[in-house]
């Protein structure tokens, strides 16, 4: 490389094979929505130092205004990456490097002579209208491929929060900790609804109170599955259920469990702790006929100070 003092030129001598290897389409990046050539990649291509090219480039600075070159900010060279590729320092660069535009590159071949200099400025300026052929005519396909991303993104949400939901109705389960809210037993279904009322009980932790006019000794094996210390209670009409004698043998053998009279209920209720569930049958009869059941946003205590 020789140095032209007197017209401030500078004059390269480098392997032009050497320089005709380097794939110039991959040294062109997008920079704040322009397409640019690093310093380093240039200097590379021209076969001179870095710092000599940009030696040159500062002694004619009246030549290159922004649009022609720009200098790197250190965010720039971290988030692109450019920092490794100049130099390899990292986040310690010490000098920002220098980009350059297609109109950059064309003003380098006044600045720098040499027939490479002629040669490399050739491919380069084919490399820039290749490149900008290529983004016009893929311009649908990439505007399609960014859309693509961004209904990905949303998926990729929508399934974190899908799973999130599903782990967390998984965990209730194993914790047995899930209380169903409402439904229907169909005709058939004895053993659903069996099951469904023993879980309802098991999970009860200090009280289980059943409304119910129509009462046997059926309910009293589902209430017996309560945990010990769960206190259990029968409301009915005593014109319609005749379980005295089979609840004081039940009683007799098995934890206690209370029966109050009440006349003025139509509906069945089954009260855990403080949540009520309405049922549209007799717990006795559920499985034989269609019936419905609920979970209330109802306190408890306004239906059993009602009672009578």
């Amino acid at each position: 490389m020789k140095e032209n003092k007197d017209n401030n030129k500078i004059e390269l001598i480098t392997d032009s094979t050497q320089s005709a290897m380097l794939p110039i389409e991959n040294l062109i990046h997008v920079i704040r929505g322009q397409q640019v050539i690093l310093d380093s990649d240039l200097a590379r291509l021209y076969g001179v130092e870095t710092k000599r090219l940009k030696e040159q480039v500062r002694r004619n600075l009246n030549r290159f205004p922004t649009d022609f070159m720009f200098e790197l900010t250190k965010e720039e060279c971290l988030r692109s990456q450019f920092a490794t590729l100049n130099g390899g320092r990292g986040q310690h660069i010490k000098y920002m490097p220098f980009v350059f535009t297609e109109n950059g590159v064309a003003m380098l071949s006044s600045v720098l002579k040499s027939e490479t200099a002629i040669e490399v400025n050739i491919r380069i300026m084919r490399a820039f209208t290749s490149m900008r052929s290529f983004l016009t005519s893929n311009a649908r396909i990439f505007q399609r491929l960014e859309t693509i991303e961004h209904h990905q993104l949303l998926l990729q949400k929508h399934q974190s929060e899908t799973d999130k939901k599903i782990e967390e109705v998984l965990t209730r389960l194993d914790n047995n900790d899930l209380e169903p809210i409402e439904g229907f037993f169909f005709e058939g279904q004895i053993f659903d609804a069996y099951t469904l009322i023993a879980d309802l009980v098991r999970k009860a932790k200090k009280r289980i109170i059943l409304i119910d006019n129509y009462v046997d000794d059926k309910i009293l094996k589902v209430l017996d599955k309560r945990k010990e210390g769960v206190s259990a209670t029968i409301y009915t009409d005593p014109r319609h259920s005749h379980i005295s004698l089979d609840l004081s043998r039940h009683n007799a053998q098995y934890p206690h469990i209370e029966l109050k009279n009440c006349v003025n209920v139509h509906d069945r209720f089954l009260i855990i702790d403080n949540s009520v569930y309405f049922i549209g049958g007799s717990i006795k009869d559920l499985g034989k006929k269609i019936v419905a059941f609920s979970q209330m946003q109802q306190n408890p205590d306004d239906i059993l100070l009602r009672l009578r």
